[in-house]
């Protein structure tokens, strides 16, 4: 055998030897992380305790208000929100998450105060009816930065969301009675989400996670922001079903623009949230 035959034989003899490691390790690194999983599913209820303050006032500031629903309308402190996540990988470390919940309350009572919204004044003793309807769903595409077990990720997407809220009773406008009056305002519109999250799986049956989020729409018929953060744990006592508990805030803060007045919204929400939890 020459110089350059033998040479050549060595050359090939550490390729042969070589490649099947470097796959390996690559495929390796390549590994699903052990704290995601490739379909996720989330069903569950949201314990929140809410304060919410609405409000209005007209371009011309000659007339303004605001009321808190908890204070001055005997809403109830506590709502179990329904919630539901699906979450899903493409590859590895990319994939979808879609995320849905709504408050929806009312409540009717005689004041113990005066109040005001959107130019009519309801008078102490008054018989009122507040509502509030809040709607929130979300989609956003995720990367996931890591394959041991912990992982961060970045999501980019679109939120949705819609308000609905107004009071109606026996008013007066300008001191004058009128009877019944009504004050209401309904909108939804599309923003853009930024996610951020850390995973962490301490073995095949517990992990824990956090998650935050921020949506910011300046401008247009219904501005503002809404922040989200959630503390959670997960169990799963069975390879394909277990529990999910978490401790999320929220605060939602929305400016609507109409015609002869603009509405306020500004509500917090704060308290455990348990699911059921799906995997494949």
């Amino acid at each position: 055998m020459t110089h350059l035959s033998a040479r050549r034989h060595r050359h090939a003899v550490r390729t042969a030897t070589f490649l099947p490691l470097a796959l390996a390790s690559g495929l390796a690194c390549a590994r699903q992380s052990p704290a995601l999983d490739r379909v996720s599913i989330w069903l569950g209820g949201y314990d929140a305790h809410v304060d919410t303050t609405i409000g209005a006032s007209d371009k011309s500031g000659r007339y303004s208000g605001n009321f808190n629903l908890e204070k001055d309308l005997d809403f109830s402190h506590h709502k179990r929100v329904p919630r539901a996540r699906l979450d899903f990988l493409i590859g590895d470390s990319q994939g979808f998450s879609l995320d849905y919940h709504s408050v929806n309350r009312s409540r009717s009572k005689s004041l113990t105060r005066d109040i005001s919204y959107a130019g009519n004044d309801y008078h102490a003793d008054a018989a009122v009816h507040g509502k509030l309807n809040f709607d929130f769903g979300s989609a956003s595409y995720r990367w996931w930065i890591g394959h041991g077990d912990d992982v961060f990720g970045l999501g980019l997407g679109g939120a949705y969301y819609r308000v609905h809220a107004g009071i109606s009773g026996e008013a007066s406008v300008n001191g004058m009675p009128v009877g019944q009056a009504s004050s209401r305002t309904s909108d939804g519109v599309w923003a853009p989400m930024l996610q951020l999250g850390w995973r962490h799986a301490f073995n095949e049956r517990w992990r824990l996670y956090v998650d935050a989020a921020g949506v910011r729409k300046n401008g247009g018929r219904l501005s503002g922001h809404i922040v989200n953060a959630a503390l959670g744990v997960e169990w799963f006592p069975w390879q394909n079903a277990g529990f999910g508990a978490e401790y999320g805030y929220s605060r939602v803060v929305l400016h609507q623009r109409k015609h002869t007045y603009s509405a306020d919204l500004d509500m917090k929400l704060d308290g455990p949230s348990l699911f059921a939890r799906f995997r494949f």
